[in-house]
C-alpha cells in the first residue's frame, strides 16, 4: 500500500538500513517498513559497516551493541562522506557525549510503527534540503533532547552554551533557503525559531 503521488516515487527508490543487535527487534523494523521502502538489516556494527554504501539513504541505529558499537558505526559512516541520514534508536539516555555525534534524530525505544514511518519519512524529506538545514534540525533536535534531560545541570555547561551558540549562527544563515521547505517542516522551524526567541528575552 502507498500514499500520495511523489512522495511514493522517493519511499519507493529508498533504501532503509536497520541496525540492531536484538534480532527480533531489528526484523520487526523491517517488517513495518517493507512496505514502502527497500530495507536492509545488519544484527551488529561489523555487519552495519559492511552494508553501509552510497545506496543506503536512511539508517537506524541502535547504539548499545558489543563490539563496534552504534557511535561507531555513526563516526565511520560520517567518515566515510556518506550522504545517509541517521536516526538513532535506542534506550539510552540522550547526555552531553550526543553534541558530538552526527546523527539526524533520536528515537528512544520502545518505538511504535507509526513513529518509526513518520521518522523515515521525515528525513527522507530532510535530504533534499539545502546543508544548512539539515544541520540546523538536527542541532535543535540535540538541544531539545538535553534540555529535557532529567540532568539538570546539562543546560549549564560549556557544550550546551557552544550548541545553543551554534544553533544561533545555523539560525541567521536560513534566511536564504527556508523557501524550499515544505508545510511541515516550515511549522517545526518555525516554532523552533519561536521557543529560542522566548527563551531569549
Amino acid at each position: 500500500m502507498t500514499d500520495e503521488g511523489s512522495d511514493d516515487a522517493t519511499a519507493d527508490e529508498a533504501t532503509v538500513l536497520v541496525v540492531d543487535d536484538e534480532e527480533g527487534l531489528a526484523d520487526l523494523y523491517a517488517i513495518w517498513l517493507r512496505d514502502r521502502y527497500s530495507v536492509e538489516t545488519a544484527y551488529d556494527g561489523e555487519a552495519a559497516l559492511d552494508a553501509l554504501d552510497e545506496d543506503v539513504d536512511v539508517v537506524l541505529l541502535d547504539r548499545q551493541m558489543p563490539g563496534v558499537s552504534g557511535d561507531d558505526v555513526l563516526e565511520t559512516a560520517r567518515e566515510r562522506g556518506l550522504d545517509c541520514r541517521v536516526a538513532m534508536v535506542t534506550a539510552v539516555e540522550p547526555e552531553l557525549d550526543i553534541v558530538d555525534l552526527g546523527f539526524d534524530d533520536y528515537l528512544r525505544k520502545p518505538v511504535d510503527r507509526e513513529t518509526l514511518l513518520e521518522t523515515v519519512d521525515r528525513l527522507l524529506r530532510r535530504s533534499t534540503y539545502d546543508d544548512a538545514i539539515q544541520e540546523y534540525f538536527a542541532a535543535a533536535r540535540k538541544h531539545a533532547l538535553l534540555a529535557e534531560s532529567n540532568d539538570l545541570n546539562v543546560t549549564d555547561t560549556e557544550e550546551f552554551d557552544e550548541l545553543e551558540a551554534r544553533l544561533a549562527e545555523l539560525r541567521d544563515r536560513l534566511d536564504d533557503v527556508v523557501g524550499g521547505l515544505d508545510d511541515e517542516d516550515y511549522e517545526v522551524l518555525f516554532r523552533q525559531f519561536s521557543a529560542e526567541d522566548g527563551d531569549d528575552e
